[in-house]
């Protein structure tokens, strides 16, 4: 199947990846060449990483990268796609403009996905004319090692796009849970609200950053701290989403102030080197100053 992933950050280029990886032939999009290669080189820093702790082989490592290329030019990128996955940022207007866009270039019997954790799928099809194709595919970061993939269906997708959908994420050896369209769906309406009332906790002096998410590990068994989770997703996505679901669902998901604190001090988390941790060659090395702040 001939894939194309349009936004080749951090979760477009891992679901270019996962996708190649299984033998599809994957183009990876972005506004200039220089993010296009910037997520082919975060692939193939992925797949060495993944050699060198035993988990791919080098012919693996081959064949992959063997299965994608790169381009900026949109048109070409698209043109005979018959599966398109945008990963732009979450943003609802630029994801309708660049589903309208997909919708202009592919063939009728294409599939059109969206990557998004949390805006409404129903609406964001609603920009298309042919809505019935559209599904989302919440991929959790980083898609190649999370097993999980949300498909969600929204009111106008049609039986033959969720099946083709489910048979994808099942053909990319993930695990497909069905979700109906509904703000946040299931797991960023349980993820985003542990992880602002873990915010809230450090912000009043419950109990430290690293305390926090050691209790999360250890104590239930998440393989990752709210607050490290949080840094790996990034600040400013995770303030975006407060807010949307402040508007849908209540002021349970309102976002604390040291969330907006650190977004408009441009802490983002790992992609920026600070969040609520230190972030070193890509690895959280200590809490961000007294506090987490």
């Amino acid at each position: 199947m001939r894939i194309t992933v349009i936004g080749a950050g951090s979760m477009g280029h891992g679901i270019a990846q996962v996708s190649a990886a299984v033998g599809h032939d994957v183009l990876l999009n972005d506004i200039d060449d220089e993010r296009v290669q910037a997520g082919l080189d975060a692939i193939e820093g992925n797949l060495q990483e993944g050699i060198e702790r035993g988990k791919v082989t080098e012919g693996e490592r081959d064949a992959t990268l063997g299965n994608i290329d790169g381009t900026a030019d949109f048109d070409a990128a698209v043109e005979g796609a018959d599966f398109v996955v945008e990963a732009v940022p979450e943003d609802m207007d630029l994801k309708k403009d660049v589903l309208t866009d997909v919708e202009a270039l592919v063939a009728e019997d294409a599939i059109v996905g969206t990557n998004t954790s949390s805006l409404s799928v129903t609406e964001l099809a609603s920009a298309l004319d042919t809505p019935e194709r559209v599904a989302g595919v919440h991929f959790f970061n980083p898609p190649h090692i999370m097993p999980l993939v949300e498909v969600i269906v929204a009111e106008q997708t049609s039986e033959a796009t969720e099946q083709a959908v489910v048979d994808y994420v099942e053909d990319i050896d993930k695990d497909p849970v069905v979700v109906r369209d509904t703000a946040g769906f299931a797991s960023s309406r349980l993820g985003v609200v542990l992880g602002l009332e873990a915010m809230r906790m450090v912000e009043s002096g419950v109990a430290s950053v690293e305390d926090i998410d050691t209790s999360m590990r250890e104590g239930y068994n998440h393989p990752m701290g709210p607050l490290k989770l949080t840094d790996m997703v990034g600040l400013d996505v995770r303030l975006d989403i407060a807010e949307y679901l402040t508007d849908e669902l209540g002021q349970r998901f309102r976002p604390p102030q040291i969330l907006r604190r650190k977004v408009r001090a441009g802490n983002l988390g790992k992609k920026s080197g600070e969040g609520f941790y230190i972030w070193e060659d890509g690895e959280a090395v200590r809490p961000a100053g007294e506090g987490g702040r």
